[in-house]
């Protein structure tokens, strides 16, 4: 790395990492804005970085900053063994709550169990809101963390109790159509919110919060290493087919103890 005559807080040959949302990062070189850049610390590899940035952030800022995950509060997160999700439930666990992980195969059910799922609820074959209710005793859940979009949206709406938050952050299988405001005041006055990393990481200070607590809570886990197999870079392609076909799952290992 090389670095301008202005940027004082990186020195040529540091380790960084970014999170950002401007084409790139398959390129060999490419200039940045040093503001916009986390220098690595030495217990956290380039590959373990190179999985973790974009979607440990987005899981920072989802349990922390959107709504503060508390120990022994129920947590719903939809697409639990995807990548944002397996990380988010790690860290949820970690920090104490009771996460139902809903996923759509037994496989992705014996994974998340493995990796703190409270709950497990497979939605190819099991109806959410009847088995969170059942889980909660009618009660609902105090936040839904739903990135899947279209096909989940009102049904995590009815897993929320009253004064709940609906965190929707993604759209997998496709935008939420539009809907009347009427219909959180008519499920208990819930509250609404549609992030982006891009917008919790804004001011540099926030970017570096967000990574020096991720580097933290990595860095206190026992991690045992990569366990998924890595796709050469001649081989995007092939990555990205088995992301679009959902053959993929997780960092497994960026939490295990």
């Amino acid at each position: 790395m090389e670095t301008g005559k202005r940027v004082t807080q990186l020195r040529a040959g540091d380790r960084v990492a970014y999170a950002g949302n401007t084409p790139g990062a398959y390129c060999d070189e490419r200039v940045m804005d040093a503001t916009r850049l986390v220098k690595l610390p030495d217990s956290v590899s380039d590959r373990v970085a190179a999985a973790l940035m974009l979607k440990g952030l987005t899981a920072w800022f989802l349990l922390r900053r959107c709504h503060r995950v508390r120990r022994n509060e129920f947590v719903l997160l939809h697409a639990a063994a995807g990548g944002v999700g397996l990380i988010a439930l790690q860290w949820a666990a970690a920090l104490g709550a009771k996460v139902i992980a809903v996923v759509g195969s037994d496989e992705k059910a014996a994974l998340v169990r493995e990796h703190g799922a409270a709950e497990v609820i497979v939605s190819s074959r099991e109806n959410i809101v009847e088995r969170v209710r059942a889980i909660t005793k009618k009660q609902g859940v105090p936040v839904v963390y739903d990135g899947v979009g279209k096909d989940t949206f009102f049904a995590s709406l009815d897993c929320l109790a009253p004064l709940g938050l609906m965190v929707s952050y993604g759209n997998a299988s496709g935008a939420v159509p539009p809907f009347s405001p009427l219909e959180l005041t008519r499920r208990g006055s819930l509250f609404l919110t549609r992030p982006t990393l891009f917008h919790y990481t804004a001011k540099a200070s926030d970017l570096a919060r967000g990574a020096r607590e991720l580097f933290e809570v990595v860095c206190s886990r026992e991690g045992k290493g990569p366990d998924r197999s890595d796709y050469p870079l001649a081989e995007v392609d092939r990555a990205h087919e088995d992301l679009e076909a959902r053959r993929t799952t997780g960092a497994r290992y960026l939490f295990h103890e």
